[in-house]
């Protein structure tokens, strides 16, 4: 299968390897914390990704620039959930020091390409 256009994006590619990473601790949690805070910060996760690729499916750059701020929302609000579940005990410190750092290059990262959006010709897709 032919790769798409979000696919090559190093932010979409940051976006998975966060979203892989928590779906990996969140897998090993008892059903208490699966249910309620891994359910969220997953979800939360795969969706700073899944915006990032439906946006990209988008006919104009303004629709484009609005799925990639939903995007950075999503990772806002997985900021928040990591946030939770360390001070609950969910994540070790060992966990927090390889998502961290993944969410500290994502953010600016996120943030250029939405400034990016429309300053530049995109290649359509075949």
């Amino acid at each position: 299968m032919k790769k798409t256009h979000f696919e090559n994006l190093q932010v979409y590619q940051l976006a998975e390897k966060l979203a892989d990473e928590i779906w990996k601790i969140v897998t090993t949690w008892d059903a208490l914390a699966k249910n309620t805070v891994g359910t969220q910060i997953i979800r939360s996760a795969d969706s700073i990704g899944a915006n990032l690729a439906e946006g990209s499916g988008c006919g104009s750059n303004q629709d484009y620039r609005r799925f990639i701020k939903i995007s950075r929302g999503s990772l806002y609000e997985t900021r928040h959930w990591l946030r939770r579940a360390f001070k609950r005990d969910l994540l070790s410190k060992e966990q927090i020091n390889v998502l961290i750092p993944l969410i500290d290059e994502l953010t600016p990262k996120l943030n250029a390409y939405l400034r990016s959006i429309g300053t530049f010709e995109q290649k359509s897709e075949e």
